[in-house]
């Protein structure tokens, strides 16, 4: 089948700047399930985006806003890797989506979501409110891809490496949901 043959490019944000965070080693993790048929960019200007304002998004914009919607247009789905800071979705990457909310990129747009956190609840909190403002923008949230996964210190070893199989199956099922959603299979 020739569309088996192309790669599908999938966008990559961690919600994390941390230079050590768990959520971006988990998304690096989760990278090295893929199949050979998905290709990722890691988003890397989360830092970079101005505070939103509505007076800024303007057609011009801000060059890091216009680079992130640029990447997202290019990307045939985008997959998420989240931290809960203070019951909620880091404000780094809250204000990245605020600057999407707008431009339209996000709308039918396949995605998938994981939250992991060191705390037996995994971030829940974080991943209910991204999902809420996934839902917002028209996000396709594909089957099979929500994964909160508590505990990450003890399913995520120092290397990067996922050490818990179950962890390692549901993030792999997270990709095949996203792979076949971004191949309008789902």
């Amino acid at each position: 089948m020739r569309w088996m043959e192309q790669k599908i490019k999938v966008l990559a944000i961690s919600g994390s700047l941390r230079q050590k965070s768990s959520n971006t080693a988990l998304i690096k993790a989760t990278i090295g399930l893929a199949s050979e048929n998905i290709s990722f960019i890691v988003y890397d200007g989360l830092g970079d985006l101005p505070h939103f304002n509505p007076d800024l998004d303007v057609e011009k914009g801000p060059a890091s806003v216009r680079e992130l919607r640029e990447q997202l247009k290019q990307a045939d789905g985008v997959l998420i890797c989240t931290p809960e800071y203070g019951n909620g979705v880091p404000g780094t990457l809250k204000n990245a989506l605020d600057w999407l909310v707008s431009s339209g990129e996000f709308v039918n747009k396949p995605t998938a979501v994981i939250s992991a956190s060191p705390s037996p609840m995994g971030g829940n909190l974080a991943h209910a409110s991204l999902l809420l403002t996934l839902q917002m923008i028209n996000a396709e949230i594909v089957e099979n891809g929500k994964v909160i996964i508590p505990h990450i210190t003890l399913k995520l070893n120092q290397e990067g490496i996922i050490t818990n199989a179950d962890t390692r199956q549901e993030l792999k099922a997270l990709l095949q949901g996203l792979e076949q959603a971004c191949r309008g299979q789902a």
